[in-house]
This record gives C-alpha cells, sequence and structure tokens, in this order.
C-alpha cells in the first residue's frame, strides 16, 4: 500500500473511532489527537515496540513551561516507561513536520516526566485528574526505572525519526518519532524489526568471524559466531525490547534485574564468561557475509536481527555495564547460533520463529505458551472466517492469525480501486479480529477481566494454556455455530468500548472489560447471542444497561483501588471480586437480547 494511501486508511480509522464516539455520547470527543494516539500506540504494542498502552490527556503550564501527554506504557516489573504525546493534524495528503515541532513535543513531555521525577507535579494536581496516579507512580519508581523512551506521534513525515539521547535526573531518556511513514513501514510488514539493521564493521571494529553453511535443502541458512561484550550491549542500548521480537516476547525471561551469576561473572572473570554462558539465539531476515583479516568467512551486517534465546542475557549485560561503569567488557565474549530466514511465505516465517523460540527456551522453567499461528484452533477459525457470511449475504469477519495477513488479502485482491473498495465494503477493518482480540472478548465473556487486563500477550498465553486443557479433554473444534457465538461476542465488546471511550478520560479499556465481565455474570446465560450474530449488532435497551453499569463500574473501580492506578489494580483477582460483589442498578426491561 502507498504512504498516501495508508495515510487516508489511518485518517479514516481515527474518524471512524471519533464518528463512534460522537454516535454513543451526542458530544465530540474532545481530543482527536487522543484517538490518533490510541490507534498508533495499540499497533506499536501488537508489533511489540512497547508494553500495554494507556491514553492519558494531559496538558497545562507551570511557569513559562508548557508540559503535555497523550499516553503512557509501564513494564510488568515497573523498570521499563514508555510516554506517547501526539502532534494530529488530520492531514489526508503527506505533508512534512519540522524537527523542530517534534523536537518541542518531546521537550514538553521530558518536562512532564521531570516535574513527576521531581515530585513537583502529584504535589500540585487534583486527586481526580486521571494523570495523578501515574504522576504519582512516577515520583514512587523512577530511582528504579531502568529504560525510559519518549515517543512523539504524528500524522505528518518527519525528517528525523529519533533525537540525541538527554540526561533527566540520573537517568538516560530516549527520543523517538513515530511518523506516518514509520507507521506505514511497520504496519505493512506486520513486524518492527526491518528497521533494525547492525553493521558490526561499526559496532565491533570488524566483521565477526563465523562458521558458516548454507542451507540447501532447507528454508534458512545457518552460521555460528561469538559476539563481543561490548559490541551486544551496544545494540541492546540502541534497540531494547524491540531486539526480542513481539511474536516471541512471551517466551522470554527478560526483566532489568541483574542475574546475580552473570553480574559476578562480568566483574570477577570476565575473559571466561564464553566457557560458563550458554550463548544466545538469534534469527535474521538477513545477513552480508564477507572477510575478517586473517582471510576467513565474517558476518558484516545483519538485517531483522532478533535475539530468540538469551534475552536475559543479553539484558543482564547492558543492566550490569549500566548499574557499574567500571566493569570492563572487552574481553567478554557472547556464543550465538545464528539462522537467516529465507521463507518468501510469511506465515510459515512467523510460525519458524515462533518454533525456534519455544524449542531454544525449553531449558527454562518459564511456563511458555505457544504463540504459533499453525495451531488447529486458529486455522479452524480462519477457514470459517472465509467461508462464513453475515445474514446480509455480501459481508464477513476476518480472522487475523497471522500478523499482518489482514493488509496482505488487501493487496493481493484490491488489484484495482474498485476491486479494493468493494473489498473493504465487505470486509472492513473494524471487522478484522487478531488472535490477541479474540482472547481478549471470550476471557471477559468468561468472567476474566484480570487476566484481560495483564496486556494482550500475557492473556493470550493464558488462553492458549485454556486451549491446551481443552484439547486434552478432545475438545472439538469450533464449528459454525461455535464462530458465530465468538462473532457475537465480540460485537458485543466492540460496541461496549465504543460507549465506554466517551464517557470517561482514562481507563476506559479496563472499565469497558469489567463491564463486559459483570454484564456476563449478571445476565450472560439469558442472553441470546444469536440475535446479537443476526442484527450484528446490540438494541438501544443493552446499550443504556450498558451505560448505566459503566458509571457504576468505573466508581467501583477507583473507589476499591486504594490509591493505586486503575491499570495495575485491574490486574489482580482480588478486583474482579470487589466489582462482582459491588451493588448495581436492576436489570432495565425489554432488554431485545434478554430471552
Amino acid at each position: 500500500m502507498e504512504l498516501e494511501d495508508f495515510l487516508r486508511q489511518t485518517q479514516a480509522e481515527v474518524q471512524i473511532e471519533i464518528g463512534e464516539r460522537l454516535g454513543a455520547s451526542g458530544e465530540a470527543y474532545p481530543y482527536p489527537e487522543s484517538v490518533f494516539a490510541e490507534v498508533v500506540m495499540q499497533h506499536m504494542s501488537e508489533i511489540g515496540m512497547t508494553f500495554e498502552p494507556e491514553v492519558c490527556h494531559y496538558s497545562s503550564k507551570i511557569g513559562n513551561a508548557n508540559l503535555r501527554l497523550s499516553g503512557f506504557a509501564v513494564s510488568d516489573e515497573a523498570d521499563q516507561l514508555d510516554l506517547f504525546v501526539s502532534i494530529y493534524e488530520g492531514v489526508n495528503t503527506i505533508q512534512s513536520i519540522p524537527d523542530s515541532e517534534t523536537k518541542t513535543a518531546a521537550e514538553q513531555c521530558l518536562r512532564f516526566l521531570a516535574k513527576c521525577a521531581e515530585g513537583k507535579l502529584a504535589a500540585t494536581m487534583d486527586q481526580s485528574n486521571d494523570a495523578y496516579a501515574l504522576a504519582l507512580t512516577i515520583q514512587e519508581c523512577y530511582a528504579n526505572l531502568d529504560q525510559i523512551r519518549v515517543y512523539v506521534l504524528t500524522d505528518r513525515q518527519a525528517k528525523a525519526k529519533n533525537f540525541k539521547v538527554r540526561e533527566l535526573n540520573g537517568k538516560t531518556i530516549k527520543l523517538e518519532v513515530m511518523d506516518i511513514e514509520r507507521l506505514h513501514r511497520h504496519w505493512s510488514e506486520g513486524k518492527p524489526r526491518d528497521e533494525l539493521v547492525v553493521n558490526f564493521e561499526e559496532v565491533s571494529g570488524s566483521p565477526l568471524p563465523c562458521v558458516y553453511v548454507p542451507g540447501q535443502m532447507t528454508d534458512y541458512d545457518y552460521a555460528l559466531t561469538v559476539i563481543p561484550g561490548e559490541a551486544l550491549r551496544f545494540v541492546y542500548e540502541k534497540y531494547g525490547p524491540r531486539l526480542l521480537e513481539a511474536n516471541v516476547r512471551s517466551f522470554l525471561s527478560v526483566t532489568g534485574k541483574v542475574n546475580k551469576g552473570i553480574r559476578d561473572t562480568l566483574r570477577d572473570d570476565p575473559e571466561r564468561f564464553m566457557a560458563y554462558n550458554n550463548g544466545i539465539v538469534i534469527v535474521a531476515d538477513d545477513a552480508h557475509i564477507g572477510k575478517t583479516a586473517d582471510g576467513g568467512p565474517g558476518i558484516l551486517w545483519l538485517k531483522g536481527m532478533q535475539i530468540v534465546n538469551g534475552g536475559q542475557t543479553t539484558a543482564s549485560i547492558y543492566f550490569t555495564k549500566k548499574k557499574s561503569p567500571d566493569i570492563d567488557l572487552r574481553q567478554v565474549r557472547v556464543p550465538a547460533k545464528l539462522i537467516i530466514l529465507k521463507s518468501k511465505d510469511t506465515i510459515a516465517e512467523e510460525a519458524l520463529i515462533s518454533d525456534i523460540s519455544r524449542y531454544a527456551n525449553s531449558q527454562n522453567s518459564v511456563k511458555q505458551s505457544d504463540l504459533s499461528a499453525n495451531k488447529p484452533f486458529h486455522v479452524e477459525m480462519e477457514k470459517l472466517a472465509m467461508t462464513t457470511y453475515c445474514p446480509d449475504g455480501v459481508g464477513r469477519w476476518f480472522y487475523e492469525r497471522a500478523a499482518g495477513s489482514y493488509n496482505t488479502m488487501l493487496s493481493r485482491e484490491g488489484t484495482t480501486p474498485a476491486k479494493l473498495k468493494k473489498i473493504k465494503e465487505s470486509i472492513p477493518p473494524s471487522r478484522k479480529i487478531t488472535k490477541t482480540d479474540l482472547a481478549k472478548f471470550l476471557n471477559a465473556w468468561n468472567k476474566r477481566p484480570d487476566l484481560v487486563s495483564l496486556g494482550a500477550q500475557k492473556n493470550f498465553e493464558r488462553f492458549m494454556d485454556s486451549l491446551r486443557e481443552d484439547d486434552q479433554s478432545s475438545t472439538p473444534l469450533p464449528d459454525v455455530m461455535a464462530y458465530k457465538a465468538m462473532v457475537a461476542k465480540a460485537i458485543l465488546f466492540k460496541k461496549t468500548q465504543s460507549l465506554v471511550r466517551p464517557m470517561f478520560p482514562a481507563f476506559q479499556g479496563n472499565v469497558a472489560t469489567y463491564l463486559v465481565s459483570l454484564l456476563a455474570d449478571r445476565i450472560g446465560e439469558r442472553i441470546d447471542l444469536d440475535k446479537i450474530w443476526l442484527k450484528q449488532d446490540i438494541s438501544i435497551t443493552l446499550r443504556s444497561q450498558l451505560q448505566t453499569w459503566a458509571d457504576e463500574v468505573n466508581e467501583t473501580l477507583h473507589r476499591t483501588s486504594g490509591g493505586k492506578m486503575i491499570s495495575e489494580w485491574a490486574k489482580k483477582p482480588e478486583c474482579w471480586d470487589a466489582v462482582r460483589m459491588g451493588s448495581y442498578s436492576p436489570v432495565m426491561d425489554g432488554i431485545f437480547e434478554l430471552r
């Protein structure tokens, strides 16, 4: 898809979201840039560039300084923080944005961070402000943060995609720009690793000596090499968690907590690191092989480099050096197995990466989730989506079992503007369901909002665990009836989300999830999902019921949180107990969907 077409598609998506929120509340959504930020942040989360994002609009002036924020994302261990600030114009043609403008936005977000870290912002804020809990959280955990990034999000085209790192109260802050061009690159590829190009001549001064084995009968080439510790530290500093690829991150035990054994070896016996360490496993989309100084084969550069095993080793080297700058990494060598992918089939390639990661990590005690797109359940869901038409006999839903397959379908079948328009009318983006979406919809309906609140990947992992348990009892694969019921639950969740979003300035995702679970708990057995499938919508009375309970669920979440951020409190089973035991308005009369 060309960049300008992609821009128009993105703007249409933003306008649809704004329209849905306008229709639900009767008032315009106050911040269109928040809707744009939400769309972009969610995509960045899906491809592993950030954690579970939260929309949080904040704008103020302290003295002569402007402070701005559009959203944030915190790692599970609360040791990594991403802040987002958006500049939204709503343009439909490619327009450039001056670097001075993106840099100013980054500075305004940095000021927000600085005031939070110094404890000056929370003290001056009204506790009802939705940024208050975040300000307090940053104030409390700033000393323990190992990585902080500020992203400027814009629908225009920026020349500079990042700025020079900044030092703030003893922390290094990375400043990045996610403009429409960079977003398009990720969207069209469905993976962020294309940006990861590592030139080892530049990073370590010479090609990496290797044993290279071309794959004659396989869909990959193979190499064994050794990476200098300082080179690995530099690559992790530059790319961070993006080096660990969204599709496999659930297999990795990646935290900022330095492994004691690795730390001691780096400090006391750096020259023995290679003897003591198992090494790392790397996949790459492309490699350029040259010659080392002694004439042997050497790896000059890798494109799309991903560490699928050894994330703990890599992160530990980086954080050990960061916390103990006197440690000398020049004598450290890390053994590495390299797999260079050759498959042209995206689905097969992602499945191979998933399997490599699963088997390479099989010695870990961490429970693993099989993220393979080739699981029978997902294959069957894709088949059902392709053959089951909506009640109008024209439209269909799309089940995206492999990242980017919806866009691939549009490119493959929409060969002319007329054909593309027809496909988008019958299968619009609003009818696309990803694997992680489905896990969210079903777990919310199954009254596990605490799992959904853990985030897309962890919730998906729990969902796959439940499928494996079902596999053991020979549960049959979904049929047409089960598929329609699942789509009905998707419609219910999506409609609930569109109702809730304009009602509250923050944590709408948590409110929507808990609201669906409350609905399932109170009247789920009486709801006729077939009526939702036939109507492809929910009734006005059910909407009214949801809106009434939404206010009450939101109030219960805040009242029981004990001052914690709602997004953190919502992850606890105790939170669901508190919400479920709450007092709510009675069920309305005349709800069409009730049996």
